[in-house]
């Protein structure tokens, strides 16, 4: 298998300009106001990204991801976002281990 310039180009560019695009927001972020429903929208965004990531698992892996994934909604109502997420991780774990 050969390594075409023009791909190695092409890749380089879109690396580029992808990073740009991500760089780019966070500069032109500092000159706007955030408040009342934009800052709203923006803090629902993570939890939001990771529901999109995990509910297919929840119906379609087995029954330790669906049990694991009762007891970290339990968790998420009472505890911060990353401990929930902690909480998942390690149930989901034993659970695996325990059910199978």
């Amino acid at each position: 298998m050969t390594l075409d310039p023009a791909t190695l180009v092409a890749i380089a560019g879109m690396a580029l300009v992808t990073y740009l695009n991500r760089v780019s927001g966070l500069f032109l972020v500092r000159f706007v106001r955030l408040e009342g429903r934009t800052k709203a929208a923006l803090d629902a965004l993570p939890p939001a990204i990771l529901m999109a990531v995990i509910a297919p698992m929840v119906l379609t892996e087995g029954p330790a991801e669906t049990a694991a994934s009762a007891i970290t909604l339990a968790a998420a109502l009472r505890l911060p976002l990353l401990a929930a997420v902690v909480v998942g991780v390690v149930s989901v774990v034993a659970l695996r281990h325990v059910i199978g």
